[in-house]
């Protein structure tokens, strides 16, 4: 069973340096299962959302594990739909009760957009009442995470952003670096666009190491000092993905991999005015006239 080395927050508070995300994955009780399996092949750290509607399967299958709760780094997300101080409150014990847990070892804002100033004071009195431990962020840029470190009392551990070989986001990564605040990074195989599995520059680099070219990548983010979590409901899949800790990339292979950066987000730009109205509109105009 692989050993995951632990990384310290910058509020002291410790977290797998590699974990296990569930992010499409519906079907509850395929979730359920895909979670037993990757806490039995090792993984300690979990990562779900309110969005991704799989929470209740997510406790479930922590609790068929057999896993001792404080072992388990256990992360969760707040939707956007409940950004506001009042919401953000009800939204916390929401998540607790359907992952059925007493509190969270680390809850984020999903996206930088609504009222994250009186969501992100829900979550610094939770912190305060014991209900969640750590707080952070996911997709915010680094103006918008230096604004909320200026307004509110509490900066956030982690920043979780979409990085991988083809939006590899140098600056953000060093920015957040530069602030002591943990960069997580999401769909680290790009979900395979780009043909990502066969790419030949990073075949060469797994051959040369005997392993897979998703090890590969997940390798070069860890190196990176980058936190990852992948995805898979196999359990070889998952075997392999926790796989990454016997093996160093070099420098010149670091550099092979940097050479891919795209540039380009695999999924939607979150700064264009269109997509913002088209994803998180519905979500908040539910908000207005809400505090």
């Amino acid at each position: 069973m692989a050993n995951v080395p632990m990384v310290t927050l910058n509020d002291g508070n410790q977290m797998p340096q590699l974990g296990f995300g569930v992010f499409q994955v519906p079907d509850l009780a395929e979730c359920e299962a895909a979670v037993t399996a990757a806490l039995q092949a090792g993984y300690r750290l979990l990562d779900t959302a309110t969005a991704y509607q799989n929470e209740e399967a997510v406790g479930r299958g922590i609790k068929a594990s057999g896993v001792s709760r404080e072992d388990i780094f256990v992360t969760s997300k707040l939707w956007v739909s409940e950004f506001t101080y009042n919401r953000a409150k009800q939204g916390i014990d929401a998540s607790l009760q359907r992952l059925g847990l007493d509190y969270l070892d680390l809850y984020l804002l999903h996206q930088p957009y609504g009222d994250t100033m009186g969501a992100w004071r829900a979550l610094e009195e939770a912190q305060q009442a014991g209900k969640i431990r750590s707080i952070g962020v996911s997709n915010f840029y680094a103006d918008q995470l230096k604004n909320l470190e200026l307004t509110m009392t509490v900066k956030p551990v982690i920043n979780q952003i979409e990085v991988n070989p083809w939006y590899q986001q140098p600056t953000e990564v060093a920015f957040n670096q530069s602030e002591d605040v943990r960069v997580e990074a999401w769909a680290p195989f790009a979900e395979g666009k780009h043909d990502i599995f066969t790419n030949a520059t990073i075949a060469q680099i797994a051959q040369a190491h005997g392993k897979s070219v998703g090890q590969v990548i997940l390798r070069w983010l860890l190196q990176r000092g980058i936190t990852v979590i992948p995805k898979s409901v196999h359990k070889e899949r998952m075997l392999e993905n926790i796989d990454v800790f016997d093996f160093e990339l070099t420098a010149e292979e670091m550099q092979l991999m940097a050479s891919l950066d795209k540039g380009e987000s695999q999924f939607f730009d979150h700064r264009d005015p269109v997509t913002i109205e088209q994803i998180f509109g519905s979500s908040l105009k539910v908000l207005k006239g809400e505090k």
